[in-house]
């Protein structure tokens, strides 16, 4: 059995009178890259911003790395969130900061390093991530989106965490960049022992990125497993979801 490294357990969300998630429970294992995917407006990328504490619950449990989110101290939440990495859905890049900066940002943050160290941080997790030297001196106006998610990557590589949070990491790709994109986060995971958790709906990411996942539905969870699991699933959701005919 892997060691849980995230437990979801009965979270209930409101806003207002409108229930998002109503009793929702999973666990993610070391070195999974696992999924969290849904219809528009099931709460997925809700559930994500739960976990990194953007976004609080009204009942349940979530543990991260151990540690209870729920009444946890502002000591031991700064000490977790310097432990995972988090990509935004359009990479929340700093328009006046170069990449270079940018990728630097949360060293410059939580450590006393000097300027030259974390730049050559910096300049490694964009080699990492697949990016010339050269992207250094740009500026995100001038990057494509397939540079942006890359940076915004790297960015999220550079304190060197246990886990890695990802939004909609393909969205507004093109096909082949997608894919790109989707060997990156698994050879990353290879290469430094990840566990990434992340929001999706591209159906090539779920067949071909993802190690488990779970489907909410109606405000709980349909299945939690893999893509033949899934797909082997007898619900109308399901084949929705991965438009299965017949």
């Amino acid at each position: 059995m892997r060691e849980k490294v995230i437990v979801v357990e009965d979270v209930v969300t409101r806003f207002g009178k409108n229930v998002v998630h109503d009793g929702v429970s999973f666990s993610i294992g070391r070195g999974e890259i696992y999924g969290l995917l849904g219809g528009s407006g099931s709460g997925k990328s809700t559930l994500l911003r739960e976990m990194i504490m953007l976004q609080r619950f009204d009942k349940g449990e979530i543990y991260v790395l151990g540690k209870r989110l729920r009444g946890i101290s502002s000591a031991d939440a700064e000490s977790l969130r310097r432990r995972w990495g988090v990509l935004f859905q359009f990479g929340a890049l700093f328009s006046s900061l170069s990449v270079l900066e940018n990728v630097g940002v949360t060293l410059r943050e939580y450590t006393d390093l000097p300027r030259s160290v974390i730049d050559e941080i910096a300049q490694t997790k964009l080699k990492m991530v697949g990016l010339p030297p050269k992207a250094a001196a740009l500026y995100p106006s001038e990057l494509s989106g397939g540079m942006k998610k890359r940076v915004g990557l790297a960015r999220a590589l550079a304190m060197d965490p246990e886990l890695l949070f990802l939004d909609e990491p393909t969205s507004g790709l093109d096909p082949a960049s997608a894919e790109a994109f989707d060997r990156l986060i698994v050879e990353l995971r290879n290469m430094l022992g990840l566990t990434v958790v992340m929001v999706t709906h591209d159906l090539d990411t779920i067949k071909h990125a993802l190690d488990r996942f779970i489907i909410l539905h109606n405000k709980k969870v349909l299945i939690e497993g893999t893509y033949e699991e899934a797909v082997g699933y007898e619900h109308y959701a399901i084949r929705d979801f991965f438009k299965i005919e017949g």
